[in-house]
């Protein structure tokens, strides 16, 4: 892992702490940082025990998924290039119930606290939302920010006053349109194969899925780690 980081303010963005113990993710020449992969697992598997508690552990199984997470966080172009992903589109994290796909979402996004991050928020409040609030709510969540759709796919279908809605469908595409205007990209966990996606969100919100995200997925034999 390596390549860039630019326009740091942080004297030390190669320099993260947990606990009181700073962890060092590679070498800094004033103007980039250049990541040793290792030392970045080393500082993910303190960090997760501090948010998920000290059984968290980095598995070995799961370190592809996370370089390909990792490389994508620091911008890593290169790297993403040689593994097919476009740092300008967002992430589509897909994987069995229990792999771990929201902790990873939870835990990289420490990597670049200097940069501006994604609020995780799960699809199946904001079908919730709507029901209560309405179309206004789709409208919030197709604005400019950073977001985390979490298990995309688990919603029920909304209703507001009698009206059916597809309301991750119709969030979708609003995010699509402000891809398309402002390049803001938008990430997602879900349970979903791309059939099963088509299938849910119809084949108009498929293809501009497309053309938002980067595929990452999880072996589909990958153990469920709540058990």
């Amino acid at each position: 892992m390596g390549n860039p980081c630019n326009d740091m303010a942080d004297p030390r963005p190669h320099i993260l702490v947990v606990g009181g113990t700073e962890y060092c993710l590679g070498s800094f020449d004033g103007k980039r940082v250049e990541y040793d992969f290792s030392k970045v697992l080393a500082y993910l598997d303190a960090k997760g025990r501090s948010l998920f508690g000290e059984s968290f552990k980095i598995r070995e199984g799961d370190k592809g998924t996370f370089l390909k997470l990792c490389s994508y966080m620091v911008k890593d172009i290169e790297s993403c290039r040689k593994m097919e992903m476009d740092i300008g589109k967002g992430i589509l994290l897909t994987g069995p119930v229990g792999c771990g796909k929201t902790s990873m979402m939870r835990l990289v996004r420490h990597l670049v606290p200097h940069k501006r991050n994604y609020e995780i928020i799960p699809s199946r409040n904001i079908t919730f939302a709507f029901n209560h609030i309405g179309y206004k709510i789709i409208e919030d969540y197709g604005n400019g920010r950073f977001y985390c759709f979490d298990d995309l796919g688990v919603e029920p279908m909304g209703r507001y006053f009698g009206d059916d809605c597809n309301v991750m469908g119709e969030v979708l595409v609003s995010r699509h349109e402000l891809f398309q205007r402002t390049k803001i990209p938008t990430h997602i966990t879900t349970n979903l194969n791309a059939e099963e996606l088509e299938e849910r969100y119809g084949k108009r919100v498929r293809s501009r899925m497309r053309q938002m995200f980067n595929l990452i997925s999880f072996d589909k034999d990958t153990k469920d780690k709540r058990i």
